[in-house]
């Protein structure tokens, strides 16, 4: 486990954006649509920008919403995503073009690109220039479940175990991780997107 020691840059919006995260409307609505076992809405996706969460029955229609409809045909499951170089093109291609949202990165409850899924959408690319570009405070649904997790845009992924990024960090993990490790397993409140 590496101690924090690159200097972090947040765009003021990105700092906002988490602010309202934490007290915003996304806060009111996340537990009523947090993912679990008993729901068919087990995939969700958050707006960094925004806030607004919503959830969806499959990893195929989760990824249509975070693309803005420019990917349809993903895979039916994460595992698959992940298996898939073909998908794994298709998506930074249509992120490369996008003119707003792309996806920074997914998040599953279990090892292995499995259980419950949140996507977090954000205004760019990642500029891998050894800075975090953006941060994001998990919500109190998702706070200590992260086991696994697939970068995209351009993302290299920190997990902390405190919000603000705080505390001991682990990664940077910049391709599929199928399991984060035991350092953050279970344990990560906040991630940085460098």
């Amino acid at each position: 486990m590496a101690l924090r020691t690159t200097p972090r840059r947040l765009a003021g919006a990105t700092v906002a954006v988490v602010t309202g995260l934490l007290c915003g409307p996304w806060a009111q609505t996340a537990s009523a649509a947090a993912p679990d076992a008993s729901s068919t809405a087990r995939h969700c996706v958050v707006d960094a920008r925004t806030g607004q969460q919503n959830c969806f029955g499959t990893f195929t229609e989760a990824v249509g919403n975070a693309t803005g409809g420019r990917i349809t045909d993903a895979p039916a499951t994460p595992q698959a995503a992940a298996a898939s170089k073909s998908f794994r093109t298709e998506a930074a291609e249509a992120d490369a073009g996008a003119q707003g949202d792309v996806i920074q990165g997914t998040f599953f409850d279990e090892k292995g690109f499995t259980g419950a899924s949140l996507t977090v959408t954000g205004p760019e690319l990642c500029e891998k220039d050894g800075w975090v570009n953006w941060q994001f405070d998990l919500g109190d649904d998702w706070k200590n479940r992260i086991s696994s997790v697939q970068p995209w845009g351009n993302c290299a992924i920190w997990l902390y175990p405190e919000p603000n990024l705080g505390g001991d960090r682990d990664g940077p993990f910049d391709e599929n991780t199928d399991d984060v490790g035991q350092a953050l397993n279970d344990r990560t409140q906040s991630i940085g997107f460098s």
